[in-house]
Formats: C-alpha cells, sequence, structure tokens
C-alpha cells in the first residue's frame, strides 16, 4: 500500500490513537507559491501608458531593433538578465531528480542574482538530458538573454554542454558548478597562502573529486600559478597510467600531477600543503595528519564535510567549508552574481580566464586588513564584494577586448 501523503504545512495529522500535531516546516511556507515573480518597471495608470508600453508606441521600437538589432541591449531587458538552465541532473547532493524538482534551487539561484548582483534572471528547467537537444534549446532561447548560467547540470556532459555554447553564442555562458566554485576557491586559497608567509607556487594541493568543480578547480589553479596539484576519484590519483580514464579525466591527467603520484587519495595527501574536498567522501584523520606544516583544509562537501572541521582545526592552519554555520564558508554567491552584473555592463561577449581570474582576485582583496585564519574569504553578506567583483570584471573584459561599451 502507498504511504501517506502528509501536508507538511498543515497543523495536524492523525494516527492510531488520534490527533497529533504535525510540526510545521518554514521551508514549506517560504516556498508556497514560488520565491520570486515578475514585476513592471514602468508605469501602467492610463491608456497614454498603455499606448506607449504596447500598441502603437512599441511598434516605433521593434521597427528600430529590426533596423539595427544592437538596440535590442538598450531598449529591453536582454543586457540585464540572465537565464539559468538546468536539466536536473545534478542539483546539489540531491543528484539526478529531474527539471521540476530542480525549480526551487534554480528560483533560488535567480534570487541571488538579483539580491546579490542587481541581475535579473529567469530559472528554466530542461526536460531532456541530452547534450545536443540542451545546446539546440538554449540557443534558440538565446536572443531573449544577455548571458547563460549553466546549472545543477551532471559532469562530463556539462562541460561539452558549455563549450558548444560558447562557440555558438556571443554572450556570458557560465557553469557555475564549474567556474564558480574554482574562482571562490582561489580567493580563498590566495588568501590562506597570504597569510602563511607563501605564494600559490609554493602550494602542493591535492583534489578530491574528479567532478565538474573538481576538474575545474584543478584547471583554474594551474592557470592561477599553482605549484602542483592531483585530482583524485573514487578509484584514486587521476593519473596517466590508469586505463580507466574518460576524455576528461584524461585530459587532466596530462596537465596535473607533476609529482608522478599514483595510488589512494590519501597516499597523495601525505606531505601536500592543499586539500580540497568537492567529493562528498570521507578523508581519514591519519590522512589529513600527514600533510604539510601550516596546510589548509578546504572540505566543501555539504552538509557533511568530507573532513570535519574539528579534526581539520587539529593539523591545518586555515580550514574552509561549504557551510554557512563555520567561518570561511566557499559560497559561490561570492562570484557569480558580480561576475554577471560586470559582464553585462560592458556586453561582454563571453567570460574569459582572464576574467575570472579578476573576480578571484577582487574576492581575496575585499578581505584586506580582516585576513585571519577564520577569514580568508568575505562573508556572502559583505556588500563590498559584488560591486568590487563586477568592477575588476569589466576592467578585464576591456582589457582583454571582449567588451562591446
Amino acid at each position: 500500500m502507498a504511504a501517506e501523503i502528509v501536508n507538511p504545512l498543515s497543523a495536524s495529522g492523525t494516527d492510531t490513537e488520534g490527533t497529533q500535531e504535525e510540526p510545521f516546516d518554514p521551508a514549506f511556507a517560504l516556498h508556497r507559491g514560488g520565491k520570486m515573480a515578475i514585476q513592471a518597471t514602468v508605469p501602467l495608470r492610463d491608456k497614454d501608458d498603455l499606448s506607449l508600453a504596447y500598441t502603437p508606441g512599441v511598434a516605433k521600437v521593434c521597427s528600430a531593433i529590426a533596423e539595427q538589432p544592437e538596440l535590442v541591449n538598450d531598449y529591453t531587458w536582454k543586457s540585464q538578465v540572465v537565464a539559468v538552465v538546468t536539466d536536473g541532473t545534478a542539483v546539489l547532493g540531491l543528484g539526478d531528480i529531474g527539471p521540476e524538482a530542480s525549480l526551487p534551487v534554480m528560483e533560488g539561484k535567480a534570487i541571488l542574482f538579483k539580491q546579490f548582483g542587481g541581475v535579473d534572471a529567469v530559472p528554466i528547467a530542461l526536460a531532456t538530458t541530452d547534450t545536443d537537444e540542451i545546446v539546440e534549446t538554449v540557443v534558440r532561447l538565446a536572443p531573449s538573454f544577455g548571458g547563460v548560467n549553466l546549472e545543477d547540470i551532471s559532469a562530463p556532459r556539462c562541460f561539452e554542454i558549455e563549450r558548444k555554447l560558447q562557440e555558438r553564442l556571443d554572450i556570458p555562458v557560465f557553469h557555475d558548478d564549474q567556474h564558480g566554485t574554482a574562482i571562490v576557491t582561489l580567493a580563498a586559497l590566495r588568501n590562506a597562502a597570504k597569510l602563511t608567509g607563501r605564494t600559490l607556487g609554493d602550494l602542493r594541493a591535492v583534489i578530491s573529486g574528479a567532478g565538474a568543480a573538481g576538474v575545474a578547480i584543478a584547471k583554474f589553479l594551474l592557470e592561477a600559478g599553482i605549484g602542483d596539484v592531483a585530482v583524485a576519484d573514487r578509484k584514486g590519483v587521476v593519473s596517466s597510467d590508469r586505463e580507466d580514464l574518460t576524455d576528461v579525466k584524461r585530459e587532466i591527467a596530462g596537465l596535473t600531477n607533476k609529482a608522478g603520484l599514483s595510488g589512494s587519495l590519501e597516499t597523495a595527501l601525505a606531505g601536500a600543503d592543499v586539500f580540497i574536498g568537492v567529493s562528498g567522501g570521507t578523508v581519514p584523520e591519519a590522512a589529513v595528519a600527514s600533510m604539510a606544516p601550516k596546510s589548509f583544509v578546504f572540505a566543501m562537501a555539504n552538509p557533511n564535510p568530507e573532513v570535519h572541521p574539528d579534526v581539520a582545526h587539529k593539523y591545518a592552519a586555515v580550514v574552509a567549508t561549504g557551510r554557512s554555520d563555520y567561518p570561511n564558508q566557499i559560497n559561490n554567491v561570492l562570484a557569480f552574481p558580480g561576475i554577471f552584473a560586470g559582464a553585462l555592463q560592458v556586453r561582454a561577449s563571453r567570460i574569459t580566464e582572464g576574467m575570472k581570474i579578476a573576480a578571484a582576485n577582487a574576492i581575496a582583496d575585499v578581505v584586506g586588513d580582516e585576513l585571519s585564519a577564520d577569514c580568508v574569504i568575505p562573508s556572502p553578506f559583505d556588500e563590498r564584494v559584488a560591486p568590487a567583483v563586477a568592477a575588476a570584471v569589466a576592467a578585464a573584459a576591456r582589457a582583454e577586448g571582449v567588451a562591446r561599451r
């Protein structure tokens, strides 16, 4: 017999002994009816307003855009709005839960764009997991948007989807699970190194997780100049001598692991300066204890970090997690609102590596004199972050020749 479904907002439920109170769940209360809505930015008080906002006045604007397509950025919301696109295959820690179940997260992402970056965003959950169908769908939707934020799409398809869209569109395309995580991680790592009198070039890092975030972090740290980095998946270090690698992992094996490590994650951690966890696994305390003096542990699996902070603090100089109830939260909201705000401001045709590096540096610089073991990264609610990131990204876009104004 199917289980009874109880309304999480109901005041009471019934059992065999009579009526009992059901706990009130504020999460369901907040989500009732969704978390966002469309709001007009112009008045509609009378027929004169209507004739300007709609027919006949709107026809003049349409005709002007038809003659000069670039005017769409000035006379519509296109240059201020981002599509938040998912197929629901890698939603938070819930996995492949489908497009409908992904919508609360996509709505949440959209309101973060607005709250922290002043950027309008529209959630779009697609009923397909086929790479080419997703690409074709987004390409056809693109005339309505100034940028595309890919979200919660499983690896390795997310890499190909992003690449193909970047090739076909002249607006920024950004997979936040990859690049947002990498940017904030680099910002925290720069400050951790500064705090302990080192540079990125002095550090050897080990990343647990070879999915979207792990691969992107590894590539980005190499771009930023880290001394060495190795990536481990469930079978151990991703190295060129393994015969079970996907194309993405084979590429990573060729780029990383100068030390030529092989074997388990635990073996790789011996003497390492940095642990970065984006896997959801568990790292034994003995492996953490084997790391180099003044090490950094960034255990970002949520809600259960790969290394519990209490354990990490026994051995590490700096500890970061993905949780909001511990210091040094690696939170993507520090990156993506400002990145898109800056890119849209200059109507960038894409987001370059230089723009991402600029964003990471801007996030790190916000900490300033507040730098300490418990503050290598700003709070997500630090109002200085998004404007600093936007300005840095806009300047980098101009310097790299991808800005159109």
